[in-house]
Order: structure tokens, then C-alpha cells, then sequence
């Protein structure tokens, strides 16, 4: 069956590719490559007239996969000669975020790129900096639409949380009671990511049943004790699958404390260097990610060309990068990887 998924998702790809354009084709942005060659090849210096202030905004900045962003970020503010500021809450919470808004609105920076906490929540603190002649865009989780121009995706939305159901029904043999270990409800793409996992599991693995969906608030110490809840909760768990990159490692220290490796799958978003120990034990058995380098480098790439007058278009080349698609005012920049026991321990991000 997960044969059979897998192609009719490599099918649907190809085909809402060639539905964008005549002369466009979709051409995958990733090859499996180390996270450092995002800075391959190098952009060629361009300094600009001005010297912009590009702020970047995660959802939190003691969160690991923001500091990877931040990196690729500040590599691509030092290639085109303009200054990056990495921005934001220590943890993922709205209203700090818009605090934080509020100070880059006094500082007067050029352009806010933000990872938003809530969708709905930001949308009037960055009008009000749009009023005050900054621009916003939004990369990694999106707002309404007239809260910025557009939306700088990791992924499609679709293929995502279709792979996500798809790893765990792997794992799990298709059958058994599972869990969601969500980062925030009020997280517009870890919302879109859940529908899409739903849906697979719906239209698809009619033996595996959902018992619960809880959040973790992207906190670690949170994550683990719902994680520990779980398996009390749910005696006869068979999986866990967490959508935001904080739950995969606390659902398998977890799993592993209470001697159930192997026997409960975990699988879902998170970054090599926290799966690592975990998957190659066998306490966890697949994770999924993008390069978060890649995306931090992609944003201000698009950030600085937005600057200048210029709009993202569909199967445009990135240096560094790759090609682009675009679907609406949204870009998506590839395709999601796997790491399991046999490959994570060749990528250090």
C-alpha cells in the first residue's frame, strides 16, 4: 500500500506542475545533499545602492530549527551585502512575536520576514508596519493574506502531510491506535500539515485509528511529559507522530524510558541532529525534514529581490537554491527528506 501511495503522490506532483504553466517544469530543489551546500554555489557579490535591514522573525529563537534558518540567513545578508537581524521570542508565543514587531516597526527596518505564531493574531501589527512603509513577507508559517505579500513555503502542504501519514503506516503495518503530537493549534501550518494527515489516514489505512491530538507548544519539557501522558494514557499506542520538530525526540526519549522501543513507532518533523541517537537505537524510526538552512538562505534571497521591485515567479532559479515553484503568493522551495538509521548520520543540521 505505501508503494502504491508514494506513486500516486509522485504522480499528483508532476501533474500539479505541469498544470502551472506551459513552458514551466517541475524540477526537484533537493538531491539529497549535505545541509552545507546551501552556500553552492556562492551568490555573487551585489552590493546594493542602499544597505537594507532584513529582520528575521522565528517562531522562537532558542528553537533548533530556527537557528539553522538564522544561518543559511545570515549567509545570504553577507553574500548580497545587507544586514540580517534574527529577531524574536525565546518561545513560540503570538503576543511576544508581536512585541517583537513592535520594536522592528521603531527600528525602522526595511522588510520583516515572519514566522508566524497565529495567523490571525499578527495580521494588524504588521499592516501597521506596512502603513510605516516596511514590507512583510512571512516564510515557514503564514498569516491571512493581508497581513504580507507573500508566503515563503518549505513544502507543499499536501505532499507533506500525506508523507507523514504515509512513514508512520510504514512503520506501523498499516494497522493500530496512534497519537499527534502537534507544536500549537493556532499554528496555521501545522493546522494545514494535520488536515492533510487526516485526510491520508481516511482515504487510505482504514485499520489505524487516531486516539488523540495534543500540543506541546514547541516547549521540550512540555513535549516529553505529554509524550509520557500518552503512553499512559493509551496502553496499547502503537505510534506517535509528532508535525513540529520538538515532539519526535521527547515521544521517543519517552518511549525509551518506558521500554516501549519498537513497539511504539515515532515518526515525524525533526532535525537529524535530535534524531540521531534515537533513530540509530531504534526508539524512533523515521524522520522528515527540509534543509531549515536552506529555507532561512531562500527567504532572504526572494527578501532582497522583493526589495527591489522584484516578485517571485514560478521555476525561477535561486542561487543556492534551486528552482522554485510558486502557487499563488505562496513559494514552495522542494521536497521533504527522510532520515532513518542507515542515512541520518550524513547530515549534521
Amino acid at each position: 500500500m505505501y508503494r502504491t501511495i508514494a506513486a500516486f503522490l509522485m504522480i499528483a506532483l508532476l501533474m500539479t506542475s505541469c498544470g502551472s504553466g506551459s513552458e514551466t517544469r517541475y524540477e526537484l530543489v533537493y538531491s539529497m545533499e549535505p545541509v552545507g551546500s546551501a552556500s553552492q554555489p556562492p551568490e555573487e557579490p551585489n552590493v546594493p545602492a542602499k544597505r537594507y535591514k532584513i529582520a528575521l522573525v522565528p517562531k522562537g529563537i532558542e528553537i533548533d530549527y530556527f537557528k539553522y534558518a538564522a544561518i543559511g540567513a545570515k549567509e545570504a545578508g553577507k553574500s548580497l551585502g545587507i544586514d540580517v537581524l534574527f529577531r524574536g521570542p525565546a518561545t513560540a508565543d503570538a503576543d511576544l512575536q508581536i512585541d517583537i514587531v513592535e520594536q522592528l516597526i521603531d527600528q525602522k527596518v526595511d522588510l520583516i520576514a515572519i514566522s508566524a505564531n497565529d495567523p490571525v493574531k499578527l495580521v494588524p501589527v504588521l499592516q501597521k508596519a506596512r502603513i510605516r512603509g516596511i514590507k512583510v513577507i512571512t516564510w515557514d508559517a503564514d498569516t491571512e493574506p493581508e497581513g504580507r505579500e507573500f508566503f515563503v513555503n518549505m513544502v507543499d502542504p499536501e505532499v507533506l502531510g500525506r508523507h507523514l501519514l504515509d512513514t508512520l503506516a510504514l512503520t506501523m503495518g498499516e494497522k493500530g491506535n496512534y497519537a499527534i503530537m502537534t507544536g500549537s493549534f493556532s499554528a496555521a501550518n501545522l493546522n494545514e500539515w494535520l488536515r492533510w494527515i487526516n485526510i491520508q489516514q481516511r482515504e487510505y489505512y482504514p485499520d489505524m485509528k487516531l486516539v488523540a491530538t495534543v500540543a506541546t507548544d514547541d516547549d521540550q519539557d512540555k513535549a516529553y511529559d505529554v509524550a509520557n501522558r500518552l503512553l499512559v494514557d493509551y496502553p496499547d499506542l502503537g505510534g506517535i507522530l509528532g508535525n513540529s520538530s520538538v515532539g519526535p525526540p521527547a515521544a521517543a526519549r519517552a518511549v525509551k524510558q518506558a521500554g516501549k522501543s519498537g513497539a511504539v513507532k515515532v515518526v515525524g518533523l525533526s532535525s537529524p541532529n535530535l534524531m540521531n541517537g534515537y533513530l540509530r537505537e531504534g526508539s524512533a524510526q523515521i524522520a522528515t525534514l527540509w534543509s531549515p538552512k536552506k529555507l532561512g538562505f531562500l527567504t532572504i534571497m526572494l527578501a532582497y529581490r522583493y526589495l527591489n521591485g522584484q516578485m517571485p515567479v514560478d521555476g525561477q532559479e535561486i542561487e543556492g537554491v534551486g528552482n522554485i515553484r510558486l502557487n499563488g503568493d505562496m513559494v514552495i522551495m522542494g521536497e521533504p527528506l527522510d532520515f532513518t538509521a542507515e542515512n541520518v548520520s550524513q547530515y549534521d543540521f
